[in-house]
């Protein structure tokens, strides 16, 4: 019975040792691979003077001048939508 008691014991003092254990190690937080990216972007925005920052923003900023291929454009799309209705015309 003693040796039954002795066993309970420290198991129950093996388990409290553990559990404690556990709660004293900081927790390892991983960042996800989200929080990587806006780090990332955030970085990038900070160095404005980089030339691959400067290409992105060149890109971006619409064009000053409107562009002389509209007519060019307008003539092909009109082609693609006779061909389209020619195409649907056949198969009815």
């Amino acid at each position: 019975m003693a040796r039954l008691l002795a066993l309970l014991l420290g198991g129950f003092g093996l388990g409290a040792y553990l559990g404690r254990r556990r709660r004293r190690e900081p927790a390892r937080v991983e960042r996800s691979p989200a929080e990587e990216l806006r780090a990332r972007l955030a970085e990038a925005r900070a160095r404005p003077d980089e030339p691959e920052h400067a290409a992105a923003e060149d890109a971006a900023a619409p064009p000053s001048a409107p562009e002389p291929e509209a007519p060019a454009l307008d003539a092909r799309r009109a082609a693609v939508h006779d061909r389209a209705r020619r195409a649907i015309d056949e198969l009815s």
